[in-house]
């Protein structure tokens, strides 16, 4: 059963032994406080943030109730934190000189601030319980405005070796995933986007591959692995693949955020002519029609054409009457669709002269011949 004691500890006594390095981790409060274990996010204040949470401390204005977890007693570090850690790292890391507040950091202020600052009490609820109870209450609690996506929460629950090994590879902010895919993966490393990509791609793999799985489902099967080799290896291949094949400083605006697991999945045995994928892609895109290509299939329907603006379709409805020229019944405009007269591989645009209103059913029949 889960207890929960209310304590309160100073800035000083958090602070004291602070060290924050990859071999001993994230630790205060003379390291008996572990201030980043592994279900814990990446730092993400930025420094106005961080300067905010010192201004509190600074102007003696409360500061939000922190948690720890008790650890078991025979444990190397007896205290986790579970909400509080940007709040900690922040007070952390000012009064160990890394950043300032109005020109000053924490060895340029006087004294007294200096002390001010040390004394200032935190109120602390410390809990302690069963890894399952306290994995649930940190996904309910509230984290200091910036709450948990789903990612994060996936690391909470999925806590262990294999989530440990994956930060590593894709959660730092210069990490080795981030320096490979930065122009062919969206997102940040800290927020977890590249590892939540990673993990899509893994999962999206093995379903293709006969084995049905989500993200969830792969976490959980190798939640007790001693590293991620097998998911780091993939991502490397997929990009390297991408990178071998595309020129990325030449079409690197619409070369991010593709699914490249699934194309690297579908093509990385074939030899592509890069030359003259260079050559339709560069068509391409000179095309104003076209939105989306299909180089890699060379099949028409993959095409993705700009489409009828609204006011062109309204206007060519009432043109028609409300009628389908196709089927010669009449219908609600919201029940018709602009289609391109001449089609855009026969030099067709997408303007009012080269607009028809088609009911759903014909422009379906048409586009599948």
């Amino acid at each position: 059963m889960m207890t929960i004691k209310r304590t309160e500890v100073t800035v000083g006594e958090i602070t004291c032994g602070y060290v924050n390095n990859d071999e001993q981790g994230v630790r205060g409060f003379n390291g008996q406080l572990d201030i980043r274990p592994p279900y814990q996010r990446e730092f993400i204040y930025n420094e106005k943030e961080q300067q905010a949470v010192v201004n509190t401390v600074l102007h003696g204005y409360p500061l939000n109730v922190m948690y720890w977890v008790k650890r078991s007693d025979d444990a190397e570090c007896p205290y986790e934190v579970m909400d509080g850690q940007q709040r900690t790292l922040s007070l952390c890391e000012y009064v160990d000189g890394k950043f300032s507040i109005d020109f000053k950091n924490f060895f340029n202020q006087p004294e007294d601030i200096q002390k001010k600052i040390l004394d200032y009490p935190l109120t602390i609820y410390v809990c302690e319980g069963e890894p399952s109870e306290k994995l649930e209450w940190f996904k309910t609690i509230n984290i200091a405005g910036k709450p948990l996506n789903e990612q994060e929460i996936n690391n909470a629950i999925f806590a262990g070796p294999f989530v440990t090994d994956a930060k590593r590879h894709f959660s730092k902010s210069n990490c080795g995933a981030y320096r490979l895919g930065k122009d062919l993966v969206n997102g940040t490393p800290i927020r977890q986007d590249f590892l939540k990509q990673a993990l899509q791609w893994m999962a999206d793999h093995e379903t293709r591959n006969g084995k049905r799985q989500s993200v969830v489902g792969y976490m959980s099967d190798h939640q007790h692995d001693p590293n991620a080799n097998n998911l780091w290896t993939y991502f490397q291949n997929v990009l390297n693949w991408a990178i071998t094949n595309f020129d990325m400083k030449k079409f690197k605006k619409i070369m991010k955020g593709l699914d490249w697991a699934l194309l690297y999945d579908r093509y990385h045995e074939k030899m592509l002519d890069t030359v003259d994928m260079w050559k339709q892609i560069s068509a391409l895109m000179r095309d104003s029609e076209i939105q989306r290509h299909y180089v890699l299939t060379g099949d028409e329907h993959y095409l993705d054409l700009r489409a009828f603006p609204e006011d062109i379709k309204l206007a060519v409805w009432e043109q028609q009457h409300h009628i389908c020229p196709h089927c010669g019944k009449e219908f609600d405009f919201e029940f018709m669709e602009g289609d391109h007269i001449t089609p855009w591989r026969e030099g067709g645009r997408t303007i009012i002269e080269n607009c028809q209103m088609l009911c759903r059913e014909c422009n379906r029949r048409k586009g599948s011949r």
